[in-house]
């Protein structure tokens, strides 16, 4: 992707009509620093901070620059939020539905059971009403979001032995990335637990966990999830798309000129566009590899589903009844998924039901 047509769309037409703009030349050197909740080893989901970093470097010519740190470094996994608030960093990459605990709204910036595709997660943020109300209910927590990229349809986790039916999840210690899918699962019998990335395999090779689910097969075969778990299940119906953000901080991104503004929007936008289109790419190699090794990959019933989809609504319902921002939110969501379904019903899927019966 062209950075003087990028930088054209974020709104500086003209800027580059020759490398960088005079009027960012004349600017004094910008320094960030970005602290995410992932670790360093997980190349595609850290990799979409530092391909922002590198993009606002390049675009500003070095005045404008963005340090990459990954979970640990600067502080917590989970202390992200925490920091923007305190205006200690200016940036942060991570899942909004690590901070649910705060507030069930968090989880609609990132997923919910049973909810959009990364499709339609994109077009309900950027021209239905998703980001406006999520943004005015950030500004509270001192930050804005965009997208760092989406993983699609997640996997339904890592299990030590077989989930035949619903009866198998009870007493389950099973690690969930937050969000109000932990208290669906919760109805169904499990323990949830959120626990850092880094941390997942150690607590279910020594059975503190009995199950994980994380993202997919591009990010669990760089963990060794497969090494320690031999059951691999889908799909995760808790998250039909998971959407990782930047958050920036309010008061710092106010202080950039217009310039660095538009130079770090468009740098998000390109990362996001390529992380979501390498997940779309290489998932499918990392599976075959995980199948390769003896991964057993199995596949949630129906019954399962069922019951998942019962308990997701019994949680959105109580979360309504104690909250009008959160009903608000959730309510417009729904009603823009409904509409998607109609389009899909009526395009994909009748093209993927045929693609998907047919050898090519």
């Amino acid at each position: 992707m062209d950075r003087r047509s990028i930088l054209k769309g974020a709104g500086i037409a003209g800027v580059l009509a020759a490398g960088v703009a005079p009027a960012v030349h004349a600017q004094s050197t910008v320094r960030w620093r970005l602290a995410s909740s992932f670790p360093k080893s997980l190349t595609t989901l850290f990799g979409a901070a530092e391909k922002m970093a590198a993009e606002v470097k390049a675009l500003s010519g070095g005045k404008f620059e963005i340090s990459t740190h990954p979970a640990g470094e600067l502080m917590p996994a989970f202390g992200v939020v925490d920091a923007l608030q305190g205006d200690t960093i200016e940036m942060a990459q991570t899942a909004a539905y690590y901070f649910t605990g705060k507030s069930p709204i968090f989880a609609f910036s990132c997923a919910i059971p049973f909810g959009l595709t990364t499709l339609q997660m994109n077009a309900w943020k950027d021209h239905g009403n998703g980001r406006k109300y999520l943004d005015a209910f950030f500004e509270q927590y001192n930050f804005f979001t965009a997208s760092s990229g989406n993983t699609g349809t997640q996997m339904g986790g890592w299990y030590r032995k077989e989930i035949k039916s619903v009866e198998d999840f009870k007493g389950l210690k099973m690690r969930l990335g937050g969000g109000l899918f932990g208290e669906a699962m919760a109805k169904l019998g499990v323990v949830a637990q959120n626990i850092p990335a880094g941390d997942i395999y150690t607590a279910l090779e020594k059975g503190t966990l009995d199950a994980v689910e994380f993202v997919g097969p591009l990010d669990d075969e760089k963990l060794g999830l497969n090494k320690v778990a031999p059951y691999y299940y889908a799909p995760g119906w808790w998250e039909p798309s998971a959407e990782l953000e930047f958050f920036v901080n309010l008061k710092k991104f106010n202080e950039l000129s217009p310039e660095f503004k538009a130079i770090l929007k468009a740098a998000m936008r390109v990362a996001a566009a390529e992380t979501t289109s390498l997940y779309s790419a290489k998932s499918a190699g990392a599976l075959k590899k995980l199948v390769a090794e003896k991964t057993q990959l199995k596949r949630f019933g129906k019954d399962i589903l069922d019951a998942g989809f019962k308990a997701s609504m019994e949680v959105f319902a109580e979360h309504e009844a104690k909250s009008e921002e959160f009903k608000k939110i959730y309510q417009d969501l729904r009603a823009f998924q409904r509409d998607q379904i109609l389009w899909n019903m009526a395009s994909e899927f009748p093209y993927n039901q045929y693609i998907n019966s047919v050898k090519i």
